[in-house]
Order: structure tokens, then C-alpha cells, then sequence
């Protein structure tokens, strides 16, 4: 016996040292290929600064209004980080031609509609006569407490993701959308409808100018978890959100404006990670409607998507097509997002667009990039161009000058230690008297997160997450007493909504949680009885 358990024991150490030598072998494999992918990025981008350093090539051509869309140089602000990655723009970018022409009286009379758009009187306007005027009733506050300097570390932050679904990486609030909401206040005025897309669209572009710094956000909605914006005494409307749905994760969201127009919309987060970055796909229509006219505007948004996940610094782009309609004079806006791209002559995060009516015949050329600016061009005539060496045609817009719709505010001082936050989001997390129990002011570890104290953030976080994950186990409990488990499983996941209710939207033909109405009479009342303990 003594001799067999000497046996074993020399046994299970030869196999130890054995495991050992492996498991550091595995270990200086990792660390080496860690260290590869790293040098390998560093040689791409030594090359493609040395491409733009080779003779021959300017730093900063200046460019001409063309390819649909007017292009200017960038400066000091578009200078790229050394680890900055660059990808292929898409093929055949825009499918018209721009050419400007000085406005005539006879080219106006000649196009049939009212001449120049009303919405500015000059060309170009700074960024100060964009802002809306008047000083609000309220005293804001203007800046939080600085972030905390702590350093990422990618690797742990992807094991994090591992079994999780990546869409619970959030986008930034629905609320921040309503930034450049004067915009469609200006459109209410507008007796052209196709005038009043214009604005629409470049209102549409505004909402992604604050996600250019804003490549993550560190917690999830909670299930039921509404956040309020009561705003009419200075910017004229109320906007409620809330979290109906935790898998897949949605938000609803409705805003009411005493200008004359309203907004409501269901997102949906998609994504899919593709190694090197996540693509981010939101599914939903947003809805836009003018009570006036009774124009009813539908669109969808962009892809995001975040390059650099491994290796260099986060950066996000948005891509793809956008399509807005007006269902009530079939009006169309067809908007491009074209990928950023170093080698493309194009500029960078560049939107074009056309305003057709319903006959198809083109109006507006839209024109900018969506974290700066917007312009719009009147069509004076088109005219189809010389096929090119591979067939393919494009259109030419011949224009008068170019408008200037929106530029985006400046943002705040000391911005890159507040998160870069705009003004408006500085202001959203202020603590505010009588909002609902469930609203997003109300989270201790949003709360302890913005006051610096991470780890309790954090501690708070997987608190307020196990306590939602055990509400849920009790609904299913409650489900499986009166069916199957699988239909239990189904029916534990179905949460209904506070304020918004499911419907048939007439216009899409899809399924979507609209207002229901309530939430405005129970603050005034202060009756928040019916709202659920998620805190």
C-alpha cells in the first residue's frame, strides 16, 4: 500500500510539472500573439503614415464643392491618432454630380417653386445665431464632476462580453436627440413640404453628433426604468422614455412639442462583433409628425459601428442608407452615410442627400458630415452626365449656393474630462423634484458613478442587475404554475409597459410600443403608486 501511494504521488507529480510547463507555455503564446497583433497594427500605420508624408500628396488639398457634397478642409481638429484605423470608403459614393450657379431671377421663375429657402438669410451663420434665443427660467448646471483617470483594459472588458449579448452595450440616451430640436421648429413655419424635409433631414443627421466621442456608456436601462424631460418653459416640449423590453433590449420614447409637432419611436439594439470592431444595427421606425399639416414623416437609422475593439484607440462611424418619407405628400430624402476612409477624397464622416417630390423630380441637395454640419443646395436643372470608362452614369444637379441648416454647438469647456458631453447632457442627470421612482436621476450607481466612486458604482450595479434577474425568476414562477414550461419561459420574458402600449403602426405595418398617455397627470398629482420598485 505504502509502496502504491509512492507510486501515485511521483505519478501526479511528473504530471503536474507536465500541466505546468503547458500552462506556461499557453501563457507566453498569448502574451506573444498579444504582442504581434500590436506590432502589426503599429507597421500599418507606419505605412499609412508614410503614405502621407510621400511626395506629391498635399496634407490638406482643398476641395470644391462636387461628387455631391461641399467639401472643406478640416485643420488642426482632423488630425488623426497614430492608432487611428482606416478602412475602404464604399464604391460609387454618390450617384450625382453638383454644380454650383449663380441664382437668376429667370432660372427661379423657370424652376416653379417660391426661389430661395426661408429658413436663413445668409449663406453662412455662426454658431451663436444657431442657438434658439432667450435664457431659460431654470438655472442649469453647466459642468459634473471630472472622470476618473482610470486606464481600460480591452482584454478584460472583451471577457466581460463573453456569454453576454454585445447589443447590452448601450447607445447614447434617445433623449440626447432632441439636442437640435429648433430645427423642427423652424420646419412647423415651412409652407413647402419638400423645404420642410430638408430640415427634417438635417435634423436627423443632428442626432448622431454627439456619438462622436461617446464610445461607450457603463450601464444597461433597468427593466421599467423611465427617464422624463419636462422642458416646455425653455425648449418646448416633453420627452418620456421608457425600458419595456430587457431581451432583446428596447426603449420607447415620446415627445410632445407646443411648437406643433410631435416624435415617437421603438428602438431595438441588433449587433453583431466582428473581431476588430461591433457593428451596431438600431431596429425601428421614429415617426415625426406635424400637427399642422398633418405631414408624417417615418425613418430608421444608421448602423454605428466602433473600430479598434483589440488593438488602438475606440473610435465609431456611421454607415449605411437612410430613408425618410413623408406618407402624407410622398415626399422622399434619400441620405447616405458614407464610411470613413483615409484613401477616399471624400470628406470625413460625410453625409449626401436629395429631396424628390412625388414625382420623383429632385428638389434639394443635401450636403455635410454628421458631427459638424448640414447644408442644402437648390435645384435649378439636371441633367444625366457622360457615361463613365465603366458604364455607369451619374447625375447632374446644377444648384444655387449652398445653406447652411445646422452646425453643431460648440461643446463645453474642460468637455473631454466630462465624458464630452453637450450642454444638454450635462443636464440630464441634474437631480430634479417630483420625476417618477423609476427615472434613470434616481440610480444610486448612476448616482455614485458620476460623483467618481467607481468601485461602488460597480458593486451597486451587479446589485440593482441581481435584483432584476430575481423579478424575473419570479415571474416565470408565477407563469409555470398555469402552463408549460417553455410557454412559461416566453410569457417570464413578456413585460408590459407603464406608459406605452403595443399597437399596429398603420404606416409601417410593424408592431411598436407607443404613449398610452398618464405619466404627465400622475406628476402633477404626485401619484406614483402604480410604478414598480426597481431601485
Amino acid at each position: 500500500m505504502i509502496n502504491a501511494c509512492r507510486d501515485f504521488l511521483e505519478l501526479a507529480e511528473t504530471h503536474s510539472r507536465k500541466w505546468q510547463r503547458a500552462l506556461q507555455y499557453e501563457q507566453e503564446q498569448r502574451v506573444h500573439l498579444e504582442e504581434t497583433i500590436e506590432q502589426l497594427a503599429k507597421q500599418h500605420n507606419s505605412l499609412e503614415r508614410a503614405f502621407r508624408s510621400a511626395p506629391g500628396r498635399a496634407a490638406n488639398p482643398t476641395k470644391s464643392f462636387s461628387e455631391g457634397s461641399l467639401l472643406t478642409t478640416k485643420g488642426e481638429d482632423s488630425e488623426e491618432d497614430e492608432d487611428t484605423e482606416y478602412f475602404d470608403a464604399m464604391e460609387d459614393s454618390t450617384s450625382f454630380i453638383t454644380v454650383i450657379t449663380e441664382p437668376k431671377e429667370d432660372r427661379k421663375a423657370e424652376s416653379g417653386t417660391t426661389g430661395s429657402v426661408e429658413w436663413t438669410s445668409d449663406n453662412v451663420l455662426d454658431s451663436t445665431s444657431l442657438v434658439p434665443q432667450g435664457p431659460p427660467k431654470v438655472k442649469r448646471r453647466v459642468r459634473i464632476p471630472d472622470k476618473p483617470s482610470y486606464s481600460l483594459n480591452l482584454w478584460s472588458i472583451m471577457k466581460n462580453c463573453i456569454g453576454r449579448e454585445l447589443s447590452k452595450i448601450p447607445m447614447p440616451r434617445l433623449t440626447e436627440d432632441l439636442e437640435y430640436h429648433h430645427l423642427l421648429d423652424k420646419a412647423v413655419h415651412c409652407t413647402s413640404s419638400v423645404e420642410q424635409m430638408c430640415l427634417v433631414a438635417a435634423f436627423s443627421v443632428s442626432s448622431y453628433s454627439t456619438t462622436v466621442h461617446r464610445i461607450a456608456k457603463p450601464f444597461n436601462p433597468m427593466l421599467g426604468e423611465t427617464f422624463e424631460l419636462d422642458r416646455l418653459d425653455d425648449m418646448g416640449l416633453r420627452s418620456l422614455c421608457e425600458q419595456v423590453s430587457h431581451h432583446p433590449p428596447s426603449a420607447a420614447h415620446y415627445v410632445f412639442s407646443k411648437h406643433g409637432w410631435s416624435l415617437w419611436q421603438e428602438i431595438t439594439i441588433s449587433s453583431k462583433f466582428r473581431g476588430k470592431y461591433l457593428s451596431i444595427m438600431p431596429l425601428g421606425a421614429i415617426h415625426l409628425e406635424f400637427q399642422a399639416s398633418g405631414n408624417h414623416y417615418v425613418w430608421r437609422k444608421s448602423t454605428s459601428t466602433v473600430h479598434n475593439i483589440i488593438v488602438g484607440k475606440l473610435w465609431i462611424d456611421q454607415t449605411g442608407d437612410v430613408e425618410i418619407v413623408n406618407h402624407k405628400t410622398k415626399d422622399r430624402c434619400q441620405l447616405k452615410f458614407l464610411p470613413y476612409s483615409y484613401f477616399s477624397k471624400e470628406v470625413a464622416r460625410k453625409v449626401t442627400g436629395v429631396v424628390s417630390d412625388s414625382q420623383g423630380k429632385a428638389h434639394y441637395v443635401l450636403s455635410g458630415s454628421w458631427d459638424e454640419q448640414m447644408e442644402c443646395s437648390k435645384i435649378v436643372q439636371s441633367s444625366p452626365s457622360s457615361p463613365s470608362l465603366d458604364g455607369k452614369q451619374k447625375t447632374v444637379y446644377q444648384t444655387l449656393p449652398a445653406k447652411l441648416m445646422w452646425k453643431k454647438y460648440p461643446l463645453p469647456d474642460n468637455a473631454e474630462n466630462m465624458y464630452y458631453f453637450s450642454e444638454l447632457a450635462l443636464t440630464l442627470n441634474e437631480h430634479e423634484e417630483g420625476v417618477a421612482p423609476t427615472d434613470s436621476r434616481l440610480r444610486p450607481d448612476q448616482r455614485l458613478m458620476e460623483k467618481g466612486h467607481w468601485d461602488e458604482a460597480n458593486t451597486e450595479k451587479q446589485r440593482l442587475e441581481e435584483k432584476q434577474r430575481v423579478n424575473r425568476r419570479r415571474r416565470l414562477e408565477a407563469c409555470s404554475r398555469g402552463c408549460g414550461a417553455e410557454e412559461a419561459e416566453k410569457e417570464a420574458e413578456v413585460y408590459v409597459p407603464l406608459w406605452f402600449e403595443k399597437r399596429l403602426d398603420p404606416v409601417t405595418g410593424e408592431t411598436a410600443c407607443v404613449y398610452k398617455g398618464g405619466y404627465w397627470e400622475a406628476k402633477e398629482k404626485q401619484d406614483w403608486h402604480m410604478c414598480p420598485n426597481i431601485f
